[in-house]
């Protein structure tokens, strides 16, 4: 699953957790689950009810079929457990870093023409590019027409997938999409960035001028879209999303942490340092973020940098993902540290227990160390008098 979608699909099973008798009663019956033909026959008169033309819903629905793999894919989502260290060396390695400026070289008029009408940075775009597929090498094998019809007709999170199993007819109605042999992501998600079909017909261009949108097969169509949905999210032209910093000893350690922005002057002030020298945002609200504690690799956060958690959820996607924008964008390799060891997955749970027997909300005992549990160690760790810096370790588990 990609990461645009990793974030709407927790938020709207967080909000909705299953579909409402209110969606139900303004989509086509049956919404969801039996007879297959009967649920398409529902679909098609949902997209005709739309304004798309039946012979568009006839063409993208007929030989669709329910995929037992996306079902499978769709209950065995696996949990996020690298540390920012293991995943950012992982994916952010030199082999990426030198094709991602092949691709600016070779796409530096577009990636000119994307900064110039939206704003954003070619390094933002150039990244998630690399992170999602490779810059295009690895964009999934399940067929997207089956894809989300499968996981429409399935009754688990109809709500989320129909919208775009519509969006997908529309696409067949442009020309976009043959519904037959079009591949992609288990969970719908299309082309070199993954993006999902509503966000391809809302935020499509023709970059190549060819009269369609491919954001799967043409590098100009998903550098041009992407820049445009990231727009759309609230990116800032001319503004930093990270910025690396090093840090003194005394820091109040307290005061670090996404949701905890002061402005950037305020930081520096405190002696953070950032290593670019560039003190030209001091202005901008900030947080400082601290991925392996006070003594492992260390950020300043801007208001952009909210796009990347709009686009994914986990903590250290996100912080990769900008970090590597930095790398593409001329910053240089971020100084490791030396940051105390971690928890393993058994310690992790040992500390969630304790956590949620003090009556923090740390969500489920998972070993994960989610937002949730990150707060609740760096209240922990100031309350022992420990440096509140949100990371985990062995000495604030014997400590508790």
């Amino acid at each position: 699953m990609s990461a645009v979608f990793v974030r709407r699909l927790a938020l709207t099973f967080i909000i909705t957790g299953c579909l409402s008798s209110t969606a139900l009663a303004q989509t086509p019956s049956p919404a969801c689950g039996g007879d297959l033909g009967a649920f398409l026959e529902g679909v098609k008169a949902e997209a005709v009810a739309k304004g798309i033309p039946a012979s568009a819903a006839d063409e993208a629905l007929t030989g669709a079929q329910i995929d037992q793999k996306v079902l499978s894919r769709d209950r065995a989502q696996g949990v996020f457990r690298q540390t920012f260290l293991e995943f950012s060396q992982r994916t952010v390695s030199q082999a990426r870093l030198d094709i991602g400026r092949q691709k600016l070289k070779q796409h530096a008029d577009v990636f000119a023409r994307a900064e110039r009408e939206f704003g954003v940075a070619p390094g933002v775009i150039t990244a998630f590019w690399a992170m999602e597929t490779d810059f295009g090498a690895v964009q999934g094998d399940f067929n997207t027409r089956n894809a989300l019809v499968t996981l429409s007709h399935d009754c688990r999170r109809p709500e989320l997938f129909r919208p775009q199993l519509i969006a997908l007819i529309e696409m067949v109605q442009h020309g976009d999409l043959n519904p037959s042999t079009n591949t992609g992501a288990w969970a719908g998600e299309i082309g070199q960035v993954q993006m999902l079909p509503k966000d391809i017909i809302a935020y499509g261009i023709d970059g190549d001028g060819d009269g369609h949108i491919n954001v799967k097969g043409s590098s100009p169509d998903a550098i041009l879209t992407a820049a445009k949905f990231i727009q759309s999210l609230g990116f800032k032209a001319g503004q930093p999303w990270v910025q690396e910093v090093t840090l003194p000893e005394n820091l109040p350690w307290e005061k670090s942490g996404l949701g905890n922005e002061i402005s950037a002057g305020e930081w520096f002030k405190l002696g953070v340092t950032p290593r670019d020298g560039n003190i030209g945002f001091a202005n901008l609200p900030a947080a400082l973020i601290l991925p392996q504690g006070r003594k492992g690799p260390a950020f300043l956060t801007y208001p952009n940098f909210a796009v990347y958690l709009e686009w994914n959820q986990s903590f250290i996607y996100t912080t990769s993902a900008a970090y590597f924008a930095t790398r593409l964008s001329g910053a240089p390799t971020y100084l490791k540290g030396t940051p105390e060891t971690g928890l393993d997955d058994a310690g992790m749970k040992a500390l969630q227990t304790k956590l949620e027997a003090l009556g923090h909300d740390i969500g489920k005992v998972d070993g994960i160390l989610g937002s949730g549990t990150r707060t609740a160690v760096q209240k922990e760790q100031a309350r022992l008098g420990m440096p509140a810096d949100g990371w985990p370790t062995q000495a604030l588990l014997s400590a508790l």
